[in-house]
């Protein structure tokens, strides 16, 4: 079976460098055999992939684009803390914010994006537990934000 690491190569993706944050946190956090990720928000080399509100501004397409940009970019905060993929254990759970129009309410279609990436990254250890949570607005005006937590090895 193949790694974590070669599977999202096998997705044409790339692990980005660890997304600096953006006031006073560090991106991941390991206490004992879990690793908690600071929210992650959809930056490409700094950059958002979209701004505004799901259901307004931004897309449902849009959005579940961005959610799996913010999977990618915890999955790089955790392998920063933990080194190899192949050390997550399981993926256990997973909390995404969407920046959503008073009239939107499809925030688990949106982060279903996110929880997606983590099944083909991770298989059946990236089945999780989830919420889904509209919000006014996030920081840097991007549709959505994601965080996770993983159970790890050693």
């Amino acid at each position: 079976m193949s790694t974590p690491e070669e599977r999202i190569a096998e997705l044409g993706l790339e692990l980005p460098e660890v997304v600096a944050p953006l006031a006073s946190y560090v991106p991941a956090v390991r206490t004992g055999s879990l690793v908690y990720t600071s929210g992650q928000v959809p930056l490409v080399k700094g950059e958002p992939t979209a701004t505004g509100k799901v259901g307004a501004e931004v897309s449902v397409e849009e959005a579940v684009h961005a959610a799996r940009v913010c999977a990618l970019n915890a999955v790089a905060a955790l392998k920063a803390e933990v080194g190899e993929l192949s050390r997550v254990k399981r993926i256990v759970k997973v909390v995404g914010f969407v920046a959503s129009a008073p009239d939107f309410h499809g925030q688990p279609q949106v982060v279903n994006g996110a929880s997606d990436l983590l099944g083909e990254i991770f298989g059946e250890a990236g089945r999780h537990a989830r919420s889904a949570v509209g919000v006014a607005v996030l920081p840097l005006d991007v549709p959505v934000e994601v965080e996770l937590i993983a159970e790890v090895s050693g």
